[in-house]
C-alpha cells in the first residue's frame, strides 16, 4: 500500500517529466500556470500537497490530460 507522500512525489515527476519533454523551464512552467517558481519546484518534488482543482490547471498548463499526471 503506498501514502501520500509516495503518491505527491510519483505525481510530482509526472509533471517534471512532461515539463521538460515540453521543454520548459520551471519559471515558464510557473507563469502559464499563474503560481510562483518555488510552487513547481515543490510539486515536482512532491513536498506541496495537491487539490484536484491545482492538478487540473497545472495539467491544462501543460495542455495535457490530468490521467498523464495520475498515471501512478
Amino acid at each position: 500500500m503506498e501514502n501520500y507522500e509516495e503518491i505527491l512525489k510519483k505525481i510530482g515527476l509526472n509533471f517534471r517529466v512532461e515539463r521538460t519533454k515540453q521543454m520548459l523551464s520551471q519559471e515558464r512552467f510557473a507563469e502559464r500556470a499563474n503560481v510562483h517558481t518555488n510552487y513547481i519546484g515543490k510539486v515536482e518534488r512532491g513536498e506541496q500537497n495537491l487539490t484536484v482543482k491545482k492538478i487540473v490547471d497545472l495539467s491544462n498548463a501543460l495542455n495535457i490530460p490530468v490521467t498523464k499526471i495520475l498515471d501512478l
